[in-house]
Parts: structure tokens; sequence; C-alpha cells
């Protein structure tokens, strides 16, 4: 099919071009221009003076729309990638929790049938392992039956097994055995996340320069100034700050990280090192209530009240309901981020920690045509991604 999306504000990682369209021939972009060309063999999609942004990329998230993706299906993938679809993301990177092996490669096995499938939804980019290679003293809602330290012969089955589909993996880099692990990931082009880790600053320096540049949902999890022998010691909050290089992502709800820290992150790192991310937890796109975090069958119960996922005794978040459609808008509103900026970050930044820029993330001639249509108050009309039209709200 062709397209020809017209009457848009397009948004560049720079500016806003309005009036604007885009051509789509195969799946890719091939033009971007203003003005509507009347183009013979062309279907016209009229953006209505909306923007025209590129797709939305989530690089941590655990379901959505009543699935989370360990819960043992094909279906869990399927389904829960038209409720991306429906909220402005075209590509996302199904995020497993702490589990038995048994049920992870259960998992592999179940992704690469999804994969092998047809998806009307958002298209999935490959596997984030999150854990189980966590400190204790932050695990969050990670399930505290399954944290260890990193041993070679059980890593290295879980990346063999996993070969091909593991695109990222989050670990704390202070454990014993964690450095050989990151050497290993990055031998193999896998993207390496700091994550649920007491490290200090200094550890934190060692791990930058073994191959860890990303620190997963800033913020939480994640050691900051403490006291040793009245000496203050800075920890993995303050790297994220201090060591210029390193990418950061954040939930952008508002609740996990409040808009003035929101905003503190921008000023500092600016849209370049900053890569929104739901980590959305089956809840997401749903009404409160009690849900499942992990598999449906033996995962953890949570509760969703006015839109905040906890742990039933409320010591801490269980991942989150946010959309990548929220995340940008409360960039925007509630952060005062400027709409390209806050764009950038759920867009081309998290394809160049992914190593997929080349192909995602910005509209120009020759990416991949994966396209996000919105309002002023970032309510998406239309998704495209690859080029197949996964939601369509526009009327007419």
């Amino acid at each position: 099919m062709r397209y020809r999306i017209f009457n848009g504000r397009i948004i560049t990682p720079y500016r806003i071009i309005g009036d604007g369209y885009v051509l789509v021939e195969d799946g890719k972009i091939t033009e971007v221009g203003r003005g509507n060309p009347d183009i013979d063999g062309c279907t016209g999609i009229d953006a209505g003076g909306r923007y025209v942004s590129p797709g939305f990329i989530d690089i941590h998230t655990h379901g959505a729309g009543g699935y989370d993706f360990m819960d043992g299906s094909t279906e869990a993938f399927t389904d829960a990638a038209k409720m991306y679809g429906r909220h402005g993301a075209t590509l996302i990177f199904p995020t497993t929790l702490t589990s038995t092996d048994e049920l992870l490669f259960k998992t592999f096995d179940l992704y690469r049938e999804a994969c092998a499938g047809r998806t009307c939804g958002a298209a999935f980019g490959g596997l984030h392992l999150e854990g189980p290679y966590f400190a204790p003293s932050q695990k969050g809602a990670q399930d505290p039956r399954y944290l260890r330290n990193p041993v070679a012969d059980e890593y290295m089955e879980i990346l063999d097994r996993g070969d091909g589909i593991i695109a990222r993996w989050s670990l704390a880099p202070e454990l014993e055995g964690a450095g050989n692990l990151g050497r290993e990931l990055v031998r193999r082009k896998i993207v390496p996340g700091i994550a649920h880790t007491d490290a200090t600053y200094g550890e934190i320096q060692e791990a930058f320069e073994n191959g860890f540049r990303l620190l997963v949902h800033f913020y939480s999890c994640m050691s900051t100034i403490r006291r040793e022998k009245g000496y203050r010691i800075a920890g993995v909050t303050e790297s994220g700050y201090g060591i210029d290089e390193m990418d950061i992502e954040i939930i952008g709800d508002g609740i996990h990280v409040p808009p003035d820290l929101l905003k503190l992150a921008y000023g500092i790192k600016g849209a370049e090192h900053i890569a929104l991310v739901t980590d959305s937890m089956r809840g997401a796109g749903m009404p409160d209530g009690e849900y499942m975090l992990g598999n449906c069958r033996d995962g953890q119960l949570v509760k969703v009240t006015g839109g905040v996922a906890k742990l039933l005794d409320e010591t801490a978040f269980a991942g989150s309901v946010a959309t990548m459609d929220r995340c940008v808008r409360t960039m925007y509103r509630e952060a005062g981020v400027p709409l390209c900026d806050a764009v950038r970050m759920a867009t081309s930044t998290p394809a160049r920690i992914m190593g997929i820029s080349d192909v995602k993330g910005t509209i120009a001639p020759g990416m991949d045509a994966d396209l996000t249509v919105f309002n002023d108050n970032i309510e998406v009309a239309f998704t495209m991604s690859g080029g197949n039209i996964i939601y369509n709200n526009i009327k007419g």
C-alpha cells in the first residue's frame, strides 16, 4: 500500500513542519514535505491539523490491556500489542520479571511464536530481561524468591536459549559475577542496563567503563547519597547526573517521578539522554482494580487505584499503568518540556539506545513507516507500524 498523510504538523527532533505531508510506500517513508501533492494510486489520510510524530518506542514494558508477557500464551503478546497501538506505540520491547528459569524459557518460546504470527498492534523489538540478578535491598516489586547473583553456567544457558531474541538485560552491576555478565552482553550486542541496585557512584563508574550505559527506571529502586562512618557516599542516582554520557530511562507517568524531578532530569540530561518508558503492567489501559503482576497464575496480586499500581501493603509501586501517550503528555503538560523534546524522548532517543536509529525514531526518507498522529492534548487518533495501520480513529 501507498499512503499520503497530509494536513499535519510534522514533528522532527528539532522542529515542527506546518501543513506537512508524509509519503509511505512498502513500509518505508519515501518523502516528507509541505502541502498536499496529488499522487496517483496513493491512499490519502487527512491528519486534520494534528501532529504527525514518529511512532513511540517503549523499551521497558511488562504488559497492558489485561495481559502480562509472562502469562504463558501467545495471546498475551499479540493482544497486548493492540493496546499499545491505540496509545501511539509502534515498537515495544516486552519485559520479563524475576521468575523460574522454566517460566523464562517458556516465555522465550511464546515470544518466538508471537513474532512468527501477524500482530495487529505494535511490533516487537526483542525481549528485555529484568532480573533475576538484583540487590535484595532494592527489590521493589520483584519477587524475592528468585533474586540471586549471576553465575556463568546459568546466564550462559539463558543467553543461548534466548539467542537472537534478547535485546537488553537489566541487573545490579555490584553483584559478584555481574561484571563478567555485562561484558558478555556487550560482546553479544545486548544492551546491559543498571537496575534494582545499591551500588556506589564508584561502582557505577566502573560498570559504565565496562559497557553499562543505561540506568533503568531512574530514581526507582536505586541507591542515593548515604553515610558511611560519617562520610557521604554518592549512589546510583547521582551517577546518572554526574556521568555525562550515561543514558537514563524514566517512567513518565508523573507518579513514579513527580513533575519537578522530571523537569530537573530534563534540565541536566537533556532529551538526548532520556528515554521515556511505561514500565507498565497488565493494568495499563484498564480500569482501577486488582491485577496480577507477572504470571496470571502465580504472580503477585497488586491494586490499581487512581491510575497508580501498588503492592497490596502499599510499600512499593508495582510497575505502572502508564501508556506512552500519557508519558509524552506528562513531560509536555506537567514538566513543561518542549513538545519536540518530549517526543524525542519517546522516539529517537530510545531508538539510539537500542541501536536501531538507522531505521526507527525519526520521520525522514528511508526510515520505517512508524507514525503516530495525535492532537494538542496528545490524544492518539492514528497509528501506523511498518506501513500497516494498527489504529485509526480519524473520521472521514
